[in-house]
């Protein structure tokens, strides 16, 4: 089954670092997009969920720098895989690694914790 949740943004700011979403926010076996400010612009993030575990990478395939959603916040999730809606470039959920399609690299993880059911930037 494909994935095509909609996008979220930062809903809010606890003691605990940045909470960026609730671990209900994301669809089990599907993906979300979130947008992260910092003092250089910002960028987006896209958050896949596999059952309790979240996988947070830079929303960029870097075959060509292009995001990976095919319209805002909605992507191709499927087996364990996001597809780049670009140029088909295939990553392994778990571990961002490139499978299939033009891409040599891998997607840039970031790392988040789940605490009392929010999704926080350590």
């Amino acid at each position: 089954m494909w994935g095509f949740p909609v996008a979220t943004q930062v809903l809010e700011v606890s003691p605990d670092g940045n909470a960026i979403c609730r671990l209900e926010d994301i669809p089990d076996g599907g993906a979300i997009a979130v947008d992260i400010d910092s003092s250089t612009g910002g960028f987006s993030l896209i958050l896949l969920r596999q059952g309790d575990r979240i996988f947070a990478y830079h929303n960029e395939c870097p075959h060509a720098g292009r995001r990976l959603d095919w319209a805002p916040g909605k992507f191709l999730v499927k087996d364990g895989a996001v597809i780049c809606a670009a140029h088909g470039a295939t990553f392994d959920v778990a571990s961002g690694a490139a499978l299939a399609g033009p891409c040599r690299n891998g997607l840039a993880p970031m790392p988040l914790l789940v605490r009392d059911g929010l999704v926080v930037m350590p």
